[in-house]
């Protein structure tokens, strides 16, 4: 369960970074309610995955998602550049968020 809520604040995460561009430097309402939102649901699941998780493990993890989800929806909805080095980074923060995984008991 602890994993399942990890990976929702991580998609949350996702939420309010992706928020940020929408909500035009918080001059735009709803695009600012809705990443606030997204924020403290991201913070509320992140605090009770690490009831069960290590701080470092639910981090790494957390952050990971935020920036693989963050960095993938650039491309797609900012036209942000879909290089090859681009995205092989990003599918090295992948292969590390699964990695933690496997290595904390977490399958």
């Amino acid at each position: 369960m602890s994993w399942l809520l990890l990976i929702l604040a991580g998609l949350f995460e996702i939420g309010w970074a992706i928020g940020l561009e929408y909500s035009d430097g918080f001059t735009k309402p709803v695009p600012t309610a809705g990443t606030a939102v997204a924020l403290i649901m991201s913070m509320l699941l992140l605090a009770r995955a690490v009831q069960n998780l290590s701080i470092g493990t639910a981090y790494a993890v957390w952050t990971g998602i935020g920036a693989v989800g963050t960095a993938s929806l650039g491309i797609i909805l900012f036209d942000e550049p879909a290089t090859l080095a681009r995205i092989g980074f990003i599918s090295v923060i992948l292969v590390g968020i699964v990695g933690l995984h496997f290595v904390s008991g977490g399958h």
